[in-house]
């Protein structure tokens, strides 16, 4: 049972972020009634809404930390034209939405220390970000290079499938990946899609970019402290890949933990579920976790 002396009242309120490409990101940030001394932008997975994060950054703001969650360019209510015309793609989510989100958390935020939650994708994109140096932390969950080629049978067939024919099938005939009619999130503007194909494919997730699509970046001067969370059933952040990732994050100090879910009593949590507040009712310890590592940075 939560002691109620550690909780305190919070308000939310929805915001509207311009990033650099002149598009309108939409955000939402909680806010404590109590002064804020540490605050968090959360960074979302690939296709993945806000509204998703909403319980976990209540949780948060309840324990005294701003927050603000948001929505890529062309996902939720951060697409503003017909999906088959949004040219968003994962480099301009990691170069041009999210530095403008952490603008927007130290403009809500003055006098706080800044840090970012990063989940599978956005944690990834970190390197991408030319005002990383404001970030003081990272607590990413369920981040990895997702690389097919260390991933299990039978979900190994399934990404396969999914990489390799139905996302370029469906950007050539809808100019977008429909996503969501396979449980994959929202629809993805056809850049972020084709990206994802290529990164999985390859070593490294972004690193198969570098000289190509990426001529700058972060990656090798990153250097905050990191916590990084996988889960024993999560077929895409398997611990193979989430060492193909941290390895691309050459100067980054991290702390892995790999976790079975039984451990804490439940059942599975794989790429999605830490977040939810179901995983939290069973097994505390689990959000408990992002508090302690904020709370001793």
């Amino acid at each position: 049972m939560e002691n109620s002396s550690t909780i305190t009242q919070t308000e939310a309120y929805s915001l509207s972020i311009m990033n650099d490409r002149n598009q309108a990101l939409a955000a939402t940030v909680y806010r404590p009634k109590t002064p804020v001394k540490t605050a968090v932008m959360i960074a979302p997975a690939t296709g993945i809404k806000r509204q998703f994060y909403h319980n976990f950054a209540t949780y948060l703001a309840e324990h005294g930390f701003g927050v603000l969650t948001f929505d890529n360019e062309g996902i939720g209510e951060s697409l503003s034209t017909d999906l088959a015309k949004c040219d968003a793609s994962l480099i301009s989510w990691g170069r041009h939405d999210m530095p403008a989100v952490l603008d927007a958390l130290q403009d809500e935020f003055t006098d706080a220390t800044y840090h970012l939650i990063g989940h599978s994708a956005g944690g990834q994109l970190i390197g991408l970000m030319p005002n990383y140096q404001s970030i003081a932390s990272v607590f990413n969950v369920a981040c990895s290079s997702g690389r097919i080629k260390n991933m299990d049978m039978p979900y190994k067939l399934k990404a396969m499938g999914f990489m390799a024919a139905f996302i370029p099938l469906t950007n050539l005939t809808l100019g977008y990946t429909p996503s969501d009619k396979i449980g994959m999130g929202e629809p993805l503007p056809r850049g972020v899609a084709r990206q994802w194909r290529e990164w999985c494919n390859g070593a490294g997730y972004i690193k198969t970019a570098f000289g190509k699509s990426i001529h700058t970046h972060f990656y090798d001067e990153i250097a905050m402290p990191a916590l990084w969370l996988g889960f024993s059933d999560d077929e895409i952040a398997n611990s193979k890949n989430m060492d193909d990732m941290i390895q691309v994050f050459t100067k980054m100090p991290v702390e892995k933990r790999f976790l079975d879910p039984k451990d804490f009593g439940v059942s599975s949590i794989g790429h999605m579920r830490y977040f939810s507040s179901r995983t939290n009712a069973k097994a505390p310890k689990l959000w408990q976790m992002a508090i302690d590592w904020l709370k001793n940075q």
